[in-house]
């Protein structure tokens, strides 16, 4: 081996384990933040009722035609938390940055059919990111506690950083996808955690903040 490709291996070497640093690092981290405030359908009955739950977004169709069982499991995890009457009102959090994109809307109507009245979902079209979703909850939603709904990981990530920004953030995790399908998605979120924790060190703001927005008045428990 030359000089020359010594020199590239020892720098990509440093690099890798830099970044494993940085990941293992950023993994307890979220961890711990999370610990204790992730449910599932198998824990809901220790779910503690909010005010709202805030649905992160994602596409509905891939492009290959086929149904995004990412989408289709936050929607059932989201109408089961309203149906066990954890929460009063739903946010759906999404993309809607471009015309014929609306992942706020297509959860929406997804919400409907799955039996959750349209007068308790509220659209977010400006959650490009988890950073976003969060921040805007409590700033433009003026909640400062939630329950963050989406798959396992990605919940974790969530609630860590809406904790960071002083939010009482908890979450019910979606069931999760495996196989091929979720192989993009895994190695994406494990990056993302990394992300995360520079956003609540650096104090990173949302892309749009915009106007104070009304959830509907809470539902008189019986």
């Amino acid at each position: 081996m030359n000089i020359r490709r010594l020199k590239i291996f020892k720098y990509v070497a440093i690099g890798a384990a830099v970044m494993m640093l940085l990941w293992g690092v950023s993994a307890i981290a979220v961890y711990a933040a999370s610990s204790r405030r992730v449910f599932d359908s198998a824990s809901i009955d220790a779910v503690p009722r909010e005010r709202a739950a805030v649905v992160m977004g994602c596409v509905k169709t891939l492009a290959n035609g086929l149904n995004n069982l990412y989408f289709s499991r936050r929607i059932d995890a989201a109408a089961e938390l309203y149906k066990a009457g954890k929460v009063d009102s739903i946010i759906v959090s999404g993309d809607n940055h471009v015309k014929g994109y609306d992942e706020p809307s297509d959860m929406k109507e997804s919400l409907v059919n799955a039996g959750v009245p349209a007068e308790r979902i509220v659209c977010d079209y400006a959650g490009f990111r988890t950073l976003d979703t969060v921040v805007r909850a409590k700033k433009v939603f003026g909640l400062n506690s939630f329950i963050i709904v989406s798959q396992s990981d990605h919940v974790r990530r969530a609630v860590f950083t809406a904790r960071g920004f002083g939010c009482d953030a908890y979450g019910y995790a979606a069931k999760d996808v495996t196989g091929r399908r979720s192989i993009k998605t895994t190695i994406r979120e494990q990056l993302a955690k990394i992300a995360a924790v520079a956003d609540v060190i650096l104090r990173r703001g949302p892309k749009f903040l915009g106007p104070r927005e009304t959830l509907p008045p809470p539902v008189e428990e019986k």
